[in-house]
């Protein structure tokens, strides 16, 4: 199967008046327990900025974990991980971390201990807080994160923002209508690439998404999947979800 070739999204860069222009992208990585070579080259082919991971390793030596997929990648770690129970940020080193805090959220007994991992980034005068999130499977506990995202991507205390993560929700569920309510949804605003972010060969569903704060202008978004470098055998290989690529211009503070 020959996938046609997607214009690229703008590159990283900063622009005359200050304000940067941002690559994130969103990524469940399934703890690594696939190709781990083929994840590092469909990320190190979207040459993002940031990096929010969705179940990063998180027991037995997840530090170690963490720095393999930075050397294949080319990134480095900041913050999330065992700390956040799977979410994680990573950056290039273009980014200068001003400050990281993971948060861990009320757990339900018998599901899964949930969390956020967080982070305001600066980019020369442009500063961006970052939330990497993956929400319950249950309906009415993943609403209720839903809103507690919304709480804590306030209490960055920065005027930009963006949100992104593995919803386990659909465009037309709650959860992600209230994120959308708030928020700018990436695809929606600007679309670029493929929209579903399941597996291939799954039910075409959207469950990943980049939120954005208003200011934060949005150049496209989507899966890259035709982008160049970006190989359908490595999309296939790498994990069970397809990578939401985003870039937006942040002004400068």
């Amino acid at each position: 199967m020959t996938t046609a070739l997607l214009p690229d999204l703008p590159a990283s860069r900063t622009e005359p008046d200050g304000s940067a222009v941002v690559r994130v992208l969103s990524y469940n990585i399934r703890s690594m327990r696939d190709d781990v070579g083929a994840l590092g080259r469909v990320i190190r082919a979207c040459a993002p900025d940031v990096v929010c991971v969705q179940e990063a390793p998180r027991f037995f030596r997840w530090r170690k974990a963490a720095a393999r997929l930075g050397r294949a990648s080319g990134l480095v770690y900041v913050t999330g991980g065992a700390t956040a129970s799977g979410p994680m940020i990573m950056s290039s080193l273009r980014a200068h971390v001003e400050r990281t805090e993971d948060v861990l959220l009320p757990r339900t007994p018998g599901l899964h201990q949930r969390g956020f991992a967080t982070a305001v980034l600066r980019f020369g005068r442009a500063r961006l807080g970052v939330l990497s999130c993956h929400l319950s499977i249950r309906d009415w506990e993943r609403y209720e994160q839903g809103g507690l995202l919304l709480e804590r991507l306030a209490a960055l205390d920065v005027p930009y923002a963006v949100a992104a993560g593995d919803l386990n929700d659909r465009p037309d569920g709650r959860t992600f209508g209230l994120l959308a309510g708030a928020l700018q949804d990436g695809w929606t605003t600007e679309p670029w690439g493929r929209e579903h972010t399941t597996r291939l060969g799954d039910p075409l569903q959207r469950i990943d998404a980049v939120f954005a704060t208003g200011g934060v202008e949005f150049l496209g978004c989507g899966v890259p999947m035709g982008l160049p470098g970006v190989e359908e055998r490595d999309l296939r290989a790498a994990t069970d979800h397809l990578p939401v690529l985003a870039a937006v211009r942040v002004p400068a503070a």
